[in-house]
């Protein structure tokens, strides 16, 4: 009887010790999918970002060569007006030189 008593002890370990083995390996499993699924959904994240990153930064350039492009059609126009006024103001100097010495 006390056989048997310690029989049924020593299998009730066993099968403790079975199902414990078993709740660790699915643990295990779980945790390591989990961690798989979030490595892919971070990955997938950052792809996401650098290629939103990448199309803002095309628009940034596109709306940068339209600026430079802008600002050196007004710096010529600048320039062209400066320049005429120089002409301008350089045959008015030449004829008062000329009216005035001779």
């Amino acid at each position: 009887m006390a056989s048997e008593a310690v029989k049924r002890i020593l299998e009730a370990e066993a099968m403790s010790d079975k199902k414990n083995a078993e709740a660790r390996k699915q643990h295990d499993d779980i945790i390591s999918s989990a961690s798989g699924s979030s490595s892919l959904a971070i990955q997938k994240k950052i792809a996401e970002a650098t290629s939103e990153a990448v199309k803002i930064r095309e628009g940034y350039n596109e709306k940068l060569k339209e600026y430079e492009q802008n600002a050196e059609n007004e710096c010529n126009k600048k320039l062209s007006s400066i320049k005429q006024l120089a002409e301008k103001n350089m045959d008015s100097a030449v004829n008062e030189i000329i009216n005035r010495y001779f």
